[in-house]
């Protein structure tokens, strides 16, 4: 797995359009639905405009979050803060192939002394940058497959299973292509 960063979330109760009752909240990892990026709030991109978050679209450091929001008067009271590591290999098309960071962004992500791995997300990300859709809440595709509380795959393997056998498409998400994501809450320590 590869670190990519981290995430304050405005984390939600299950949304009225995902129906089974198995999922209580959403950890999701993309910023759409209802587990909201801290910093939604600056005009739509889950980024400031100062270009503090990495090549993964994420933040090196819980340190880093805690100054973009102190520059923008954003309250981080409320949030949890999450740790993401992905696959080294995203499914496009139906070929596993490697990928990075955008390499004219810094990337040097800190990985925590302490995480509580929570599952593993399936994550879109068809413009190669930022993630955008996070199928299993925001397609509902939790109602048809195995997720845990959090709107997620309890291991890897049921991941890279679901991927392998064509569950995640066009026709039933998002546009790929797509990547499997730890999903690891930390504390702000």
């Amino acid at each position: 797995m590869i670190p990519v960063g981290y995430m304050a979330k405005r984390v939600s109760l299950r949304p009225d359009w995902i129906k089974t009752a198995n999922v209580v909240d959403v950890y999701s990892v993309s910023g759409c639905g209802v587990a909201r990026d801290f910093c939604d709030n600056l005009g739509g991109i889950p980024y400031d405009n100062d270009w503090n978050h990495n090549g993964f679209w994420f933040f090196d450091s819980p340190e880093l979050i805690k100054a973009v929001a102190k520059r923008k008067s954003i309250q981080l009271d409320g949030t949890l803060l999450f740790y993401y590591e992905v696959c080294a290999l995203e499914l496009d098309g139906g070929n596993w192939q490697a990928f990075g960071p955008e390499p004219s962004i810094p990337t040097n992500v800190r990985v925590p002394a302490y995480k509580q791995l929570e599952g593993f997300d399936v994550v879109t990300v068809s413009n190669r940058g930022a993630v955008e859709h996070s199928p299993l809440s925001c397609n509902s595709m939790a109602d048809e497959l195995a997720t845990n509380v959090h709107c997620l795959f309890a291991s890897l393997e049921e991941a890279q299973a679901n991927l392998n056998n064509g569950l995640f498409n066009f026709d039933t998400s998002e546009p790929g292509p797509y990547r499997i994501s730890s999903v690891n809450s930390v504390g702000w320590g």
